[in-house]
């Protein structure tokens, strides 16, 4: 971007900050931002991998007044035409598609990338987009395996690139209120934090092995994974629950409430990890656990637990999805949204701070648009001046590593003592194993 350019984004993007703390964001309309502001000088995005959840990033990055989608990839034609007909009504250029997202980061016309791939795409997009001199929004988990986390930490230094992960609680004000009066002692010294995440998820039977759609580059899709015969039930969102490409419920939305507990601790890696469960609802493909109870110990005198209940979405503290802090003298509850409420030792709320958003935490698309929006500005500025991110690579790398390890956990059979000062597990070959991943001949992570 040339001088003016950036001099140019950067004011448009405080001014685009200053307007939610005004109140103005939360009802914005794209179009009319865009009078205002005009057409040029805008951060130039390539959104890949939008059917679901990265059709409304896409749309959310195409309202914003300082950026513009200007690529639309996915190996899905119809996702592709979808999504383009999505950002079009939000900005005033029609994007470009491309079924190979590698054609796209080609372009020096691209400044950043936006990634909402499936978990195996997450870490070999992200790196491929930062070798490629492009700055990254990736969705979480950041990875598929910690290996692959921690090629992004080292990735992120060498190409001098931003990469932010898509935590994005960590912009929402009243979370981060939250957190600020947790740290600062509001419920004295927290020592035991809960996390949650429950949804009703039906079967996913058993697939069939059946002719690629004509729709579908499924060999692109796969990618850096090895390949496996098509079947009618992986495709488009049933992948989540095979090691093979998904990472379970654990990454899929405990990354978020992990995150917010590691958070307000203040703690990076832990000394011992548990995982307990199974797939238990249903005999179908479903390989991962839809019930699962992980337990992480820290050196800090800090115990963390999630639980996850993909087939029983009985609330816990009257909210599908949160997290909640225990200490000497109360309780924080962060229930999923951008609100918080504090307890005392005998459960009385002494404190409430609501927002006027309602957020869905089961929403698969698009829970929280207005806010995230937060979380992209921070992005944008990040990349303009500077300014410290929100969710860093390290910091999700880390929260991601969580979670990751409770699922090699599960499925070794034993707790794993851990390394406080790398995360690295200790002493248990089997589990070490999982450290990593085999991919296609042609598409391994290199540095």
């Amino acid at each position: 971007m040339t001088n003016s350019r950036r001099t140019f984004i950067k004011k448009s993007a405080t001014g685009v900050a200053a307007t939610y703390l005004g109140g103005i964001l939360p009802g914005f309309s794209a179009q009319s931002y865009k009078r205002i502001i005009g057409s040029n000088g805008r951060i130039s995005i390539s959104a890949v991998g939008v059917n679901s959840r990265g059709n409304a990033l896409a749309e959310n990055f195409a309202s914003q007044p300082n950026s513009e989608v200007a690529h639309v990839c996915d190996v899905d034609r119809r996702a592709m035409g979808k999504c383009i007909s999505t950002v079009e009504k939000k900005q005033d250029r029609k994007a470009v598609g491309f079924t190979d997202f590698r054609k796209s980061i080609e372009s020096k016309d691209i400044d950043a990338v936006v990634i909402a791939m499936p978990d195996h795409w997450h870490a070999p997009a992200s790196l491929l987009a930062m070798q490629a001199g492009k700055h990254v929004y990736v969705e979480k988990p950041c990875s598929h395996n910690p290996r692959e986390g921690e090629l992004l930490r080292e990735a992120a230094g060498k190409y001098n690139k931003v990469i932010q992960m898509g935590n994005q609680r960590r912009s929402w004000p009243n979370v981060v209120k939250a957190i600020e009066e947790l740290k600062a002692g509001v419920i004295g010294k927290a020592y035991f934090g809960k996390s949650w995440y429950t949804n009703n998820r039906g079967p996913i039977g058993t697939g069939k092995e059946v002719p690629v759609p004509e729709w579908l580059d499924w060999n692109l899709w796969q990618g850096p994974a090895p390949r496996q015969a098509y079947k009618d039930n992986i495709v488009h969102y049933d992948w989540h629950w095979r090691w093979h490409w998904g990472t379970g419920e654990a990454l899929n939305n405990g990354t978020h409430m992990v995150d917010l507990l590691r958070w307000g601790f203040g703690v990076d890696y832990p000394v011992r990890v548990s995982s307990n469960g199974g797939r238990y609802r249903y005999q179908d493909d479903w390989e991962t656990p839809d019930t699962q109870v992980i337990n992480f110990d820290f050196a800090e005198g800090v115990t963390m637990t999630w639980e996850g209940r993909s087939c029983n979405g009985t609330p816990i503290e009257g909210s599908s999805a949160g997290a909640m802090f225990y200490g000497e003298t109360g309780a924080l509850l962060l229930p999923g949204g951008n609100n918080y409420s504090i307890f005392d030792l005998k459960g009385t709320l002494i404190k409430e701070v609501k927002d006027d958003f309602k957020i869905d935490p089961r929403n698969l698309a698009n829970p929280a648009q207005n806010l995230d929006a937060l979380h992209i500005q921070n992005f944008f500025n990040a990349i303009l001046n500077g300014e410290k991110l929100a969710a860093d690579i390290d910091s999700g790398h880390k929260s991601t590593l969580l979670v990751q390890l409770g699922n090699i956990a599960q499925r070794v059979g034993n707790s794993l003592e851990i390394d406080p000062e790398t995360g690295h597990i200790l002493n248990n070959k089997q589990a070490e194993l999982l450290w990593s991943r085999d991919y296609e001949k042609g598409w391994e992570m290199k540095l």
